[in-house]
């Protein structure tokens, strides 16, 4: 079964397309959702835990710089081998989390509900990789400062793969760049650009291109491999999807 989702309130009582959504509207819904109101909460506690329990500034920096560094290295291994792996579909156990977090996203890259991490994965997946390696460098002060780095990358993230999904031409260069290559990733090819706010470790993994240079779309960019063929197999995800599998394009919308 599906894990729980929070009850819908207030701005989130209906569904949200980013296709559909200027930029304000964006502004307002993403600082109205519960996992960023989470993680801006949890960063401040973890602020507050390290003004306490003050680092060394050696020790802070440190512990900040490793975490945003670990967070795209971290963030690039679960993308390219979890998610797009093809193997957690298979476990009817797994099946429910898989679909949750990747699947449907690119189902239809533009529902903005599914754009979002899931708390449950997304939290202890920040706290393995952050925590530890903050105390090692500065005990708890660099556990704090490890975790609310982490944290604020997060929020970051979230709000640029946003913005990559948003009908809206970024100002800025960079944010253009970042768009481009993650559109290809949703609309031509998934088996590249898995970055969302470095492709450092597409660049150097070689896993980074643009449309160009692969000129076949790719013909699981939108169910990642999951087929009618995988799912007389695996039937789990197909169950919970009401017996739906895209083929080639999104499913088709009804107005929120």
């Amino acid at each position: 079964m599906n894990a729980a989702a929070p009850a819908k309130t207030g701005i989130w009582n209906r569904s949200h397309y980013l296709d559909r959504m200027t930029f304000g509207e964006l502004v307002v819904a993403y600082f109205q959702h519960y996992a960023i109101q989470a993680y801006l909460v949890l960063a401040v506690a973890s602020i507050v835990v390290a003004a306490l329990y003050p680092p060394s500034w050696l020790g802070g920096i440190a512990a900040a710089a490793f975490s945003m560094f670990a967070y795209s290295v971290v963030w690039y291994a679960l993308h390219r081998w979890v998610l797009h792996g093809r193997w957690m579909w298979k476990s009817k156990a797994l099946a429910p989390a898989w679909k949750r977090i990747h699947y449907d996203h690119h189902q239809d890259p533009n529902h903005l509900e599914v754009l979002f991490g899931a708390l449950y994965t997304t939290l202890p997946t920040l706290m393995i990789f952050a925590i530890p390696i903050g105390y090692a460098i500065d005990g708890i002060g660099g556990a704090a400062t490890a975790f609310a780095s982490a944290l604020l990358m997060t929020c970051f993230y979230e709000f640029c793969h946003c913005i990559q999904h948003l009908a809206y031409k970024p100002r800025w260069k960079f944010l253009g760049e970042m768009k481009a290559r993650h559109m290809a990733h949703h609309f031509h090819d998934e088996t590249g650009n898995f970055g969302i706010t470095s492709f450092v470790m597409d660049r150097a993994l070689g896993t980074f291109y643009a449309r160009a240079e692969r000129p076949n779309k790719s013909p699981s960019v939108f169910n990642l491999g999951y087929s009618e063929e995988v799912a007389r197999t695996y039937p789990y995800v197909k169950e919970l999807s009401g017996g739906i599998i895209a083929t080639g394009h999104p499913r088709k919308r009804q107005d929120a």
